[in-house]
């Protein structure tokens, strides 16, 4: 009974990866409805900064911000990389990276460099091994992304791009559209066009405001923080992402789990029937022989 020793025991190894499978996914399931309505609460007010920002924008042609010129095409591209810190989420940092390695290789084509933000530890370790050139990162987030922890490395390509050093700058993250799906995007974060500022503003009239203590500081402050809304909620939607993907994830192993014991049971009766019958056959044959 060697061999059902062994199978008793494999058993019992994957009972347990069950168990700590199901507590993941419920788990996640909990910090999922957290990160969704993190994230549909920060929507209104990036959508507000955004009307605002059009709103400016139309109503001072005269000036132009940093961040709404285009700069030299032959200067190197920045990248802000949302990834997770942890695994254990399926595919959603492979579909991410995959998108992200695509584009380094057509800036790669151009005859141009790239220089990367990584907001994560997934996409931070990727990133070194491929050695790409990594300028800021941020890790150990946690459950909830603060501002403050993510402005700094962000800024780093910001301030380049407004000293004229960067050609354009990419926000890479993955979009929440449900529990079962999330795609991976590609945005352009800078420069930022006139025509999707006004699409943003969504206005059918004119705008005067009252500016203190003068326009450019007001506008100048207002695409910084609209820029950074952009990437608080790339990371909002990143994080609902993975808790959804990390359940799904979870859900599926389970019940891989559970096959996998029943499978394994169901081989271990047949091995100790197969025993039993070979033990009933040598105790009659042995029968026979004292009888005969």
């Amino acid at each position: 009974m060697a061999a059902g020793k062994e199978i008793r025991t494999k058993i019992k190894s994957v009972e347990n990866t069950k168990k700590i499978t199901k507590a993941m996914e419920m788990v996640a399931a909990a910090k999922m409805r957290k990160a969704q309505d993190r994230m549909r609460t920060a929507r209104p007010y990036s959508d507000k900064v955004a009307a605002i920002a059009g709103h400016l924008s139309m109503a001072n042609p005269e000036y132009v911000h940093p961040f709404m010129v285009s700069n030299d095409a032959k200067k190197p591209v920045g990248i802000v990389l949302v990834t997770t810190d942890k695994g254990l989420c399926g595919g959603l940092n492979t579909n991410m990276l995959r998108a992200v390695t695509t584009k380094l290789r057509e800036i790669d084509a151009a005859g141009n460099k790239a220089q990367v933000v990584a907001i994560g530890n997934k996409g931070f370790g990727f990133m070194n091994r491929i050695g790409a050139n990594v300028v800021a990162h941020a890790t150990q987030l946690g459950d909830t992304p603060h501002l403050d922890k993510l402005i700094g490395p962000v800024k780093v390509l910001l301030d380049k791009y407004a000293a004229g050093e960067l050609s354009a700058v990419y926000l890479c993250f993955t979009r929440f559209i449900n529990t079962m799906k999330q795609e991976p995007v590609l945005q352009q974060l800078l420069p930022l066009s006139a025509e999707s500022l006004k699409d943003k503003a969504k206005q059918s009239h004119a705008w005067d405001y009252l500016y203190e203590p003068d326009a450019p500081t007001v506008i100048d402050e207002l695409l910084v923080r609209y820029t950074e809304s952009l990437v608080y909620q790339a990371v909002a939607e990143n994080m609902a992402s993975e808790q959804s993907a990390r359940m799904v994830a979870m859900k599926s192993a389970t019940d891989n789990a559970g096959n996998l014991i029943k499978e394994l049971k169901l081989v271990y009766n047949k091995t100790r029937q197969a025993a039993i019958t070979k033990e009933l056959s040598e105790i009659v044959s042995g029968a026979a022989a004292i009888g005969g």
